[in-house]
């Protein structure tokens, strides 16, 4: 395994992995570049991913794989001044978030964005409010059988994994072809954090494409197919999760794991 040297991103760099070329891939995002103002946060950032594939976006905290997410998803903030997103063929760079999210986007932000005042079910209803449509609400709660037990709770008092589960399972009762996760482990109990990791692996399994960016490195990277790790805003490393499972020295220079 050649040693870590460069910190940056560069189609010489013994880091960089090409794309594979056997599929096309589902999603692509070129050379982005994002800003809060005058704050430059994504530096050139491209990756693609083909359908039914996790990528793990990992770095250490301020690298910028939030910013990253939320330049995907077309927020506001921050601002895209150049580069182009592409998921399933469709032009996503031009886009407001909610032609975005009308597209398949869907991003679970870190704060989980539960709505007080509702109760587990409307909180769903309300994620169904327009079309096109996800799953229903019979595969919902066979999939988060506690919120089944749960429909009629105000949403908010819910506990944080179920939190989790519910921002989740809102995603998932929309019309979804890229699923984005910020640290869905984040201030979780371990056996939590397991459940949380089970509805990963079987939305996976049910071939949904899915970007999470999460602290707790190596729990992610035994379920994802790849990895992209940012430093400073830009690309240190392009792979696969086993390449970045198996490589102790690249974990601890930008994971320090």
């Amino acid at each position: 395994m050649p040693e870590v040297e460069s910190t940056k991103f560069d189609k010489s760099h013994p880091y960089h992995r090409k794309p594979e070329t056997e599929r096309r891939p589902f999603f692509s995002c070129w050379e982005l570049q994002s800003y809060y103002g005058e704050s430059y946060v994504v530096q050139n950032i491209s990756f693609d991913i083909r359908e039914g594939e996790v990528l793990a976006l990992l770095g250490r905290n301020g690298a910028g794989k939030t910013s990253t997410l939320r330049t995907i998803a077309r927020t506001d903030s921050p601002s895209l001044k150049y580069g182009e997103i592409w998921l399933d063929h469709q032009p996503i760079h031009e886009m407001t978030s909610y032609q975005a999210a009308q597209k398949g986007i869907q991003l679970v932000p870190e704060d989980r964005r539960i709505i007080g005042g509702l109760s587990v079910e409307e909180n769903l209803k309300l994620a169904q409010i327009e079309e096109p449509h996800g799953w229903s609400f019979e595969r919902i709660y066979e999939s988060f059988p506690r919120l089944a037990e749960r429909r009629k709770q105000e949403a908010v008092t819910l506990s944080g994994g179920e939190q989790q589960m519910l921002a989740v399972a809102r995603a998932l009762a929309r019309d979804l072809k890229l699923l984005m996760l910020d640290e869905p482990y984040e201030g979780l109990a371990p056996v939590i954090r397991e459940e949380i990791a089970r509805i990963v692996v079987d939305i996976r399994d049910l071939g949904i494409t899915t970007i999470i960016v999460e602290q707790d490195a190596m729990a992610v990277l035994q379920y994802s197919d790849r990895a992209v790790i940012l430093d400073s805003g830009e690309i240190a490393f392009s792979g696969s999760a086993a390449e970045v499972r198996d490589n102790k020295q690249l974990r601890e220079q930008y994971l320090a794991v």
